[in-house]
């Protein structure tokens, strides 16, 4: 079975899909999607292991060689983003249980996993594939999946909000697949390690500078990188509080892998420095680091408050990518595992919120951090997190990134670096305030706490968010091998 690992964590979700959406309301279908999940979880462990120990892994499908055939290639970086995507989604499911029941109309329980279950195919087969079109079929599969997942919230700005995502992740995978094109039109291959070897004789035609500009403002639309980030609030806004937590700890993660992925391997040395993409970048994250931070601080509502978070948090990582070297490249995987694990958790907390009350709003959640205690604690621990605080895994995400701008003297995104620190702490802050600090109604004035199918999954994040804190062998030793592999691309 080891050697079809690639191809299985694919399949097993893919198949499992399809049964459930036929499956009876009930427990069968959250019960059939939760073995899935916990089978990849496990088989991701199992590749990341072989990888680490055994090297690349190259899986062709059908029998044919590659770059003729369709190949899955596996390397340290997507192993360990797809141990990230099966991880969230193993942590996610026994939330799922009550969350959706509270949140979803049982007639679309079944459809709610089907669909969830493809989001979680693509999102796999994205860090599995070896072949950039079928970066683009996978890309859509879980862009498809996900369109439905936010539609299902149960407030009506829930369908809005899916189809502005729709619109814009749908140009988004348009501009990806004519830039896919362009390419392909002069290497004739589709094969990212066929491309890796013919791209530096044809670096310098306009085509491949074109397809290259197409491709990465299709990335930039889906992982909602500043100022293309318009659709991100409003889908994690509105969407069921479960589909918050996946996707921000997921699809957003997976679409900066491809970035690193075009970026580092399949863009020759040196294409970097003779167009200006790192500076760009750099800019960008800044922007995006500073701007989100301060729209953050003045939203009403808990969900667009972290919502907005993400997208600074989406600014780190491009920081990273954009200083273009393996302490860069290295911060910004350390952050994609941590982010997810901070937002996952913090979201989780919120979802709670929102099923004991049915809002998260900040002038409805007063005073109930003395009601809701475990609740308070996992957001308290959470935000601290996010704010980098030492002890907790995002003050190793900003710490190794500070060190990578030092690196290179970049003193202004150490000042940026440190700037959103200090903005995070202005609104988690708020955040805090209006849980503990601010008498609760009259009407919350007896509220129970969160039911433990909700809060234990939280906490498995929030002792995660602690534990990578202390002890960074496996993130950071991860990150820098997997960085250190594009040692032939980075500087």
């Amino acid at each position: 079975m080891q050697e079809h690992i690639s191809l299985l964590l694919v399949v097993i979700p893919l198949i499992t899909a399809l049964i459930v959406a036929v499956l009876p309301r009930g427990i069968l279908p959250w019960a059939s999607t939760l073995v899935a999940t916990f089978i990849c979880v496990v088989l991701a462990s199992m590749q990341l292991w072989e990888v680490i120990n055994g090297g690349v892994i190259s899986y062709e499908l059908g029998g044919w060689k590659p770059p003729w055939g369709i190949e899955y290639r596996i390397d340290t970086l997507n192993a360990f983003v797809a141990l990230i995507v099966s991880g969230i989604a193993a942590i996610t499911l026994p939330y799922a249980l009550l969350s959706a029941e509270k949140e979803i109309p049982p007639h679309q329980i079944p459809l709610f996993y089907s669909a969830f279950l493809l989001c979680f195919t693509g999102l796999l087969g994205i860090t599995q594939t070896g072949d950039i079109f079928n970066v683009f079929v996978f890309l859509e599969i879980s862009s498809l999946s996900s369109y439905v997942l936010i539609s299902l919230g149960s407030k009506r700005q829930a369908l809005t909000s899916s189809y502005q995502y729709l619109i814009m992740g749908t140009l988004g995978a348009t501009f990806f697949l004519i830039g896919v094109g362009f390419i392909y039109s002069q290497t004739g291959t589709l094969n990212m390690a066929d491309l890796a070897r013919i791209l530096p004789e044809v670096t310098e035609l306009k085509t491949i500078h074109t397809g290259f500009a197409f491709i990465l403002i299709g990335l930039a639309l889906k992982l909602a990188l500043f100022p293309l980030h318009l659709w991100l609030p409003n889908a994690y806004t509105y969407a069921p509080s479960v589909i918050t937590v996946f996707l921000s700890a997921t699809a957003t993660k997976v679409a900066v892998y491809v970035v690193i992925r075009i970026l580092f391997y399949v863009m020759p040395s040196g294409f970097m420095a003779t167009i200006p993409i790192g500076d760009f970048f750099v800019l960008l994250g800044i922007a995006g680091i500073i701007i989100m931070s301060v729209y953050a601080i003045y939203q009403s509502n808990v969900k667009r408050l972290l919502a907005y978070s993400s997208v600074a948090q989406i600014g780190y990582m491009v920081l990273g990518i954009g200083l273009a070297s393996t302490a860069g490249v290295t911060a910004t995987i350390i952050h994609l595992f941590n982010h997810a694990l901070m937002k996952g958790a913090l979201f989780m907390a919120v979802g709670a919120i929102i099923y004991r009350i049915g809002s998260c709003r900040m002038d409805n959640i007063h005073g109930l951090g003395r009601q809701m205690p475990w609740t308070f604690g996992a957001i308290v621990i959470g935000g601290l997190s996010l704010i980098g605080v030492p002890g907790t895994a995002g003050f190793i995400s900003k710490w190794y990134l500070v060190l990578a701008a030092i690196e290179q003297s970049a003193w202004i995104s150490v000042a940026a670096i440190l700037t959103g620190s200090l903005l995070a702490v202005i609104y988690v802050g708020r955040l805090i305030e209006a849980l503990y600090f601010k008498p609760a109604t009259e009407s919350q004035q007896n509220l129970k706490e969160a039911p433990i199918l909700l809060l234990a999954p939280t906490w498995v994040l929030v002792f995660a968010n602690i534990y990578f804190g202390l002890d960074t062998e496996l993130t950071v030793g991860v990150s820098e091998q997997a960085a250190q592999a594009l040692k032939a691309i980075v500087k």
